[in-house]
This record gives C-alpha cells, sequence and structure tokens, in this order.
C-alpha cells in the first residue's frame, strides 16, 4: 500500500517494498508503473537494444517523452553510481 505522508512524501509500506526488492517486475503497482519498471529494466541490463519502435511502445502504454527521458536518467544515475561503488569498493553505511 501507498499513500502520502503529512509532509507530502510518498510512504510505501514495508510489504510492497520487499516485493519491489524481491521482484520488481511482478510486484502489484499498476500498470503504468509495471511498464516503468521494465523500462528500467531495459535500461539496466540492455539499454543498446532499445529502439525507437519501443520508445514508441512506452508512448502508447501512458508514457510522456518527459517520463521516458526522466526513468532513463534516474535508471542509468543509479547504474553510474552503483558500478563506480563497486568497482571502488565502497561499502554502504551501516552495512
Amino acid at each position: 500500500m501507498r499513500s502520502l505522508g503529512s509532509d507530502g512524501d510518498l510512504i510505501v509500506d514495508d510489504d510492497l517494498k520487499a516485493k519491489l526488492a524481491s521482484d520488481a517486475v511482478s510486484a502489484k503497482v499498476g500498470e503504468l508503473n509495471q511498464l516503468i519498471l521494465k523500462f528500467v529494466d531495459k535500461v539496466t541490463l540492455g539499454a543498446h537494444t532499445t529502439t525507437q519502435e519501443y520508445i514508441e511502445s512506452l508512448k502508447l502504454g501512458g508514457l510522456t517523452e518527459q517520463m521516458i527521458h526522466d526513468v532513463v536518467q534516474v535508471a542509468a544515475y543509479f547504474n553510474y553510481v552503483n558500478r563506480l561503488a563497486d568497482a571502488l569498493g565502497i561499502e554502504l553505511e551501516g552495512a
């Protein structure tokens, strides 16, 4: 379950967090969010396979050009930061 806190931040319950962490693609988050999660997987695992036809299918599925841009930017940034940390042997705080 998701809701907004008093400060306007999105609150995601622990069950959904666990499901997203273990199997994001099959988590019950709605069709548009499923499409976004599948796109994030594609950006992460095979960005080079993205075609114009695939981008058009995202638009037909409800994503705007701005949303597509934002998904790519966020996924690419997190991929970059994670690879940088892994390559340098940086450990998470509190880990």
